[in-house]
């Protein structure tokens, strides 16, 4: 009697054990994924202008998003790192691509030989300006820490600008969301704290290249500047820069879930696209079909246009275990622009144009070029 007892308590234990990590994996599977990586790390010390440690303040920043952000269920926070380790470029976005996460955000402190100060975020892209090349620059060097990186990163060589023109392709599709939740930092470090802003930018960053999600690279401020390095090195400064970041991913969080129609009026109506479409120049692409992404989640929902905000004709695809919506359907690229202003004043303002050829998903650059 004693023995079935022992066993019925043990099946009911693990009974409940199995259906509590289901459960808790189910859950998982609901959430928004995002990934927080501290830069630097180890023996890469980054920067340490006025004897501020750049690494040490980046972890310190970064855990406290991480705080802030597991406050709200629905919000699921990965760490590259949470402790003083080196970690290799490839080890940050690999982290990030098997979580099959919905955002990447680096977090770093800037230096320069000048005075300079402020805060800009970057996405990936061509650098606008050779002060832009040297940002990415002075990051990618990471790289030459590494003990076998002519291996690993394919001959890349961080000094060399005509190295980061393939760096931009693979995060064409995310890079309007990127540059969504640059701006929403951005907004946050100028409205709310008063931080000189140095704006969104593009550069060639490997750890942003490398993710396949949107992406975000924050320089929270120059150490090398004896004012705003102390600020970053004070609790306060971690602390306010933390709460503004945090924010900035719960309102791009909120941007992206969809609703029914609320009481916004668009600038645009439909009539007037239709018009613009009329009298607008063809611009055809055989055998392409471009389509407006409007939203991508977990989540499977109805194409009906009351979930879309009114927009009729929504198509739904599902990629691994992620459904896409796509409004449109057209060779024509000029067309296809008109529909995303539309979908943008609609309320979908992360709106971009995916390009497909029997079905498979193109490279929207090498579309164009072509």
């Amino acid at each position: 009697m004693k023995l079935k007892f022992i066993l019925l308590s043990s099946l009911l234990f693990f009974s409940h054990l199995f259906l509590s990590t289901l459960f808790a994996q189910s859950n998982d599977a609901e959430k928004f994924v995002v990934v927080l990586d501290a830069g630097h790390g180890g023996h890469d010390t980054g920067n340490t202008g006025n004897k501020n440690i750049e690494k040490n303040i980046a972890l310190k920043i970064v855990l406290k998003v991480g705080d802030i952000l597991e406050k709200d269920p629905t919000v699921k926070v990965i760490y590259t790192r949470k402790t003083d380790v080196f970690l290799k470029l490839k080890e940050r976005a690999n982290i990030a691509n098997k979580a099959d996460a919905d955002l990447f955000v680096s977090v770093h402190c800037n230096a320069h030989h000048s005075n300079a100060y402020g805060t800009e975020t970057f996405v990936l892209g061509l650098h606008k300006s050779k002060a832009n090349f040297e940002v990415a620059k002075k990051e990618n060097e990471v790289i030459f820490l590494e003990d076998n990186y002519k291996e690993e990163y394919a001959g890349f060589d961080p000094s060399k600008p005509e190295s980061l023109i393939g760096l931009t392709l693979m995060q064409e599709e995310y890079l309007d969301q990127s540059i969504l939740l640059a701006t929403l930092i951005q907004n946050n470090f100028t409205n709310t704290l008063k931080r000189h802003n140095r704006s969104v930018k593009q550069a060639g960053f490997w750890v942003l290249h490398n993710t396949y999600m949107p992406s975000v690279l924050i320089e929270t401020g120059f150490l090398t500047n004896k004012k705003e390095g102390a600020y970053l090195n004070s609790k306060k400064g971690q602390n306010e820069m933390a709460r503004e970041i945090a924010k900035a991913i719960i309102t791009y969080k909120n941007s992206l879930v969809l609703t029914t129609p609320d009481s916004q009026n668009p600038v645009i109506d439909k009539d007037e696209i239709d018009e613009a479409i009329l009298k607008t120049k063809k611009a055809v692409y055989p055998g392409i079909t471009f389509k407006v992404q409007l939203e991508a989640g977990k989540k499977k929902i109805e194409t009906k246009a009351y979930n879309f905000k009114g927009l009729k004709n929504v198509s739904r695809v599902k990629e691994k275990n992620i459904y896409k919506y796509y409004y449109g359907n057209t060779s024509d690229y000029n067309k296809i622009q008109l529909l995303k202003k539309y979908a943008k004043e609609k309320g979908y303002p992360s709106a971009f144009v995916v390009a497909f050829k029997d079905g498979k998903k193109l490279n929207l650059s090498e579309v164009l070029k072509k």
